[in-house]
């Protein structure tokens, strides 16, 4: 099969604040999961992130921290970095809307894109009313307001997006108005700026559409959550929707009109260039050519995949795909893979949502200190919430970590298979001897699970892959009750020695087809396998160790964990 080419994008954080649990979960882990399998499948991938710097939620952060937007985001965007390092997540470069070395060509790309949109007639110039704050001097861009929201009724819903239902609001339409910058009640005052006509591309957004919801070779449908969402939005009918602010902190209107003097792109206009302008910084750094992103964003034998929270829909699905059709050299995304909100539930608590301002969050920063990296990564693709809201449940993660990752996947590979090796054959793999009946029937298993793994992650299922993968180390520890080398090595050492060799076969499966999950543990695998890291490629899975194999030292993949040293009470 020839090689395939994948440009794959996770939402960009807003520089303004630390990671949790809820943030990894949606965009980033099942994005990096995937990244990491296209490598070991030999594809061409990139991938792609990056801070959203520029808008409103830096500057409030910034105003309630007491320093500059430039200071903010710069820490932000480096410690968000540091804890996607620390988890694995392999971004191919981690840029920043407004960082150096990333501003200048962003800014550029940006203003380049609103100037083709325009030129083109997509734009419509119009004078409203929007909300002013008195207090402040200014008018209030939508994360500044806070209202009840005027379709369901729900209490703290900002100016642009309602959380609890998912709309699209307008500021302005809000019931009982708040400025979040000095708590005063806004008035109504008259503003221009200029308004993307999403109502044109209504078409052209439900073919697309609809037709990405039946899977066809090579093509996995969407999923069905964000096609319903995205379609019931069209029907609604899309409104004209303003692409400018008044701000002093973005990327200025690049017209030649006195009324865009001191106004600013719309913050989720500029955001999703930031995809398009770090592939350009990545392909000037590894190609020599920043032009080069062409490649990826024009050529339509690339697929695009965006990975992002279940609030990013609209603009991932209607807004940014609206933004390409009316621009017209780019490819639209192959995938928006979107999963839900994750709630969290400490022990003895109700299950809540994860609230930064409450603090019922698990912090990336804070969990690294202390603990390994995959044993997060397995319980957030364990319990994924891929088409509907799920709960990270510490007793639960507690439990799945022992019983599950300690005692089936962990011990298998360490204490019953290396360790074993180690003490009865010398620290090498036995010779094959004569394989039974059942050591063929398992060994020809492991293509099996090797494809059905593929299969699920190719489909975006990633709760679905991980389960495989622990059916595999469920069905390797059956395997080894059968034969019962603990057992045989006092009667029957040739035949003690075949089964050991054929677990290290297992061991040898389980390193690869785990790594896109456990990348960590992998690597921990191959140095006791002595194998380098080639050994990953996926279609080296069901390769077989010689006999005769030196092995390295047996280390211990997976410790237990206890939830009051983990986490404590959750205060």
């Amino acid at each position: 099969m020839s090689q395939r080419r994948f440009l794959v994008t996770s939402g960009l954080p807003y520089s303004n604040g630390r990671l949790h649990v809820g943030h990894i979960a949606g965009a980033y882990l099942p994005a990096d999961t995937y990244v990491r399998y296209l490598r070991a499948r030999g594809e061409d991938v990139r991938f792609i992130c990056g801070s959203d710097d520029n808008g409103v939620a830096a500057l409030i952060s910034a105003r309630k921290e007491g320093t500059t937007v430039e200071e903010l985001t710069a820490r932000y965007n480096a410690r968000q970095a540091a804890d996607f390092k620390g988890l694995g997540i392999s971004f191919d470069i981690y840029g920043g809307t407004h960082q150096p070395g990333f501003a200048e060509l962003h800014t550029r790309l940006s203003q380049e894109f609103f100037r083709r949109i325009h030129e083109k007639g997509y734009f419509t110039k119009k004078t409203t009313q929007q909300l002013f704050d008195v207090q402040a001097n200014q008018f209030l861009p939508d994360r500044y307001v806070k209202g009840k929201c005027y379709l369901c009724g729900y209490e703290e819903a900002y100016g642009d997006q309602c959380e609890n239902c998912g709309q699209s609001l307008d500021a302005a339409k809000l019931i009982d108005p708040v400025s979040t910058i000095t708590g005063s009640r806004p008035e109504l005052r008259e503003t221009t700026h200029w308004y993307l006509q999403l109502n044109q591309f209504e078409e052209q957004l439900r073919a697309w559409l609809e037709s990405k919801r039946q899977a066809s070779p090579g093509n996995p449908a969407w999923r069905e959550t964000v096609l319903n969402f995205s379609l019931g939005q069209i029907r609604q009918g899309l409104p004209e929707r303003a692409m400018t602010r008044d701000l002093d902190w973005g990327i200025p209107v690049p017209l030649d009109d006195p009324d865009a003097a001191g106004k600013v792109l719309y913050v989720w206009f500029d955001a999703p260039i930031g995809y398009v302008s770090f592939t350009a910084r990545l392909c000037q750094d590894r190609d020599g050519d920043a032009e080069l992103y062409t490649r990826w964003w024009k050529d339509p034998d690339c697929k695009i995949v965006h990975f992002i929270g279940e609030d990013n829909t609209v603009f991932h699905t209607l807004i940014w795909p609206a933004m390409l059709m009316a621009e017209g050299t780019y490819q639209l995304p192959w995938q928006v893979v979107a999963n839900a909100f994750l709630n969290i539930k400490f022990p003895g608590q109700e299950e809540q949502k994860i609230s930064k301002s409450r603090g019922t969050a698990i912090w990336i920063e804070e969990y690294l200190q202390t603990f390994e990296p995959d044993p997060l990564r397995y319980y957030l693709t364990a319990v994924a919430p891929e088409n509907q809201r799920t709960t990270f449940d510490i007793d639960d993660f507690i439990n799945r970590n022992n019983g599950e990752l300690v005692a089936a996947l962990g011990n298998f590979i360490y204490g019953r298979t290396v360790k074993f090796a180690h003490q009865y054959f010398e620290g090498r793999v036995p010779p094959v001897g004569k394989r039974t009946e059942g050591d063929h029937e398992f060994l020809a298993r492991i293509g099996e699970f090797r494809d059905r793994i593929a299969a699920e992650i190719e489909a975006f299922r990633f709760k679905n892959a991980i389960g495989v993968l622990m059916e595999f180390a469920r069905a390797a520890n059956g395997y080894y009750d059968s034969r019962q080398p603990w057992k045989s090595r006092k009667t029957d050492m040739a035949d003690c020695g075949t089964a050991i060799n054929v677990s290290l076969q297992i061991v040898r499966a389980m390193t690869t087809l785990m790594a896109p999950f456990l990348p960590f543990s992998a690597l921990k695998c191959l140095d006791m396998l002595r194998l380098d890291e080639s050994a990953l490629q996926w279609d080296r899975a069901t390769e077989q160790l010689p006999e005769g194999h030196a092995l390295g030292e047996p280390v211990i993949l997976f410790k237990k964990l206890d939830a009051a040293e983990l986490f404590g009470t959750g205060e």
